[in-house]
């Protein structure tokens, strides 16, 4: 089983923690990672891009000219895509981008995501974060002092008795926080360093390792 050093805020060492195996110690899965990034990516478009096809232009219903005599090409409606006014080829219309992924394959992905950040050294364990008051200066210390310099995703137990870290954190724009329960694979793979705590890393644990 893996075992990583744990840290306090002041980026001294607060004793070692062992992590599941099953969770932290697989080997990436590389196919399953692209399909739930994928996924992700491809779930966060709106689908509402829309123009109008020839069918759907107002007018145009009268033949423009005479078929014949003209010495011009022949034409129809002036509602065709080559007309001023006219109608777009292949004109995008409103559609679900959505892509589904099994169960199985997402939690694959998950613990291939946190694996791969652990065989990096860019998991950083804390034993706790815990503020007096929500300013964002303690927050840039603790990174600071952590050597954290580039993008990290904090990952906390809960909402519940963090809502001082979750202020003070808000104005770091290389910070993004997330909860046991909402973190993906996206946002852990293209995070520079993950930050977790004892406690969400258990809870982590009890989701996953199974």
């Amino acid at each position: 089983m893996p075992t990583i050093p744990v840290l306090n805020m002041q980026g001294k060492s607060a004793g070692e923690m062992t992590l599941s195996e099953e969770v932290f110690a697989i080997t990436p899965n590389v196919a399953a990672m692209h399909l739930v990034v994928r996924s992700i990516l491809a779930n966060k478009r709106q689908g509402t891009q829309s123009a109008l096809t020839r069918s759907m232009v107002r007018g145009g219903g009268r033949k423009i000219y005479r078929q014949k005599g003209t010495g011009r090409a022949r034409h129809h409606s002036n509602r065709a895509p080559q007309f001023r006014h006219g109608g777009v080829v292949f004109a995008p219309q409103p559609r679900d981008y959505v892509v589904k992924v099994p169960r199985k394959v997402r939690r694959l992905a998950m613990k291939s995501a946190l694996s791969a950040k652990l065989a990096a050294g860019d998991l950083i364990l804390l034993d706790q974060i815990t503020l007096k008051e929500g300013k964002t200066r303690h927050i840039a210390k603790m990174l600071s002092d952590l050597g954290v310099s580039k993008s990290c995703l904090m990952v906390l137990p809960g909402r519940e008795d963090n809502e001082l870290v979750l202020r003070a954190s808000k104005n770091i724009k290389a910070l993004k926080d997330a909860y046991v329960a909402t973190i993906n694979v996206y946002d852990i793979l293209r995070a520079d360093k993950v930050l977790l705590t004892q406690d969400a890393a258990r809870a982590i644990e009890e989701v996953y390792a199974s």
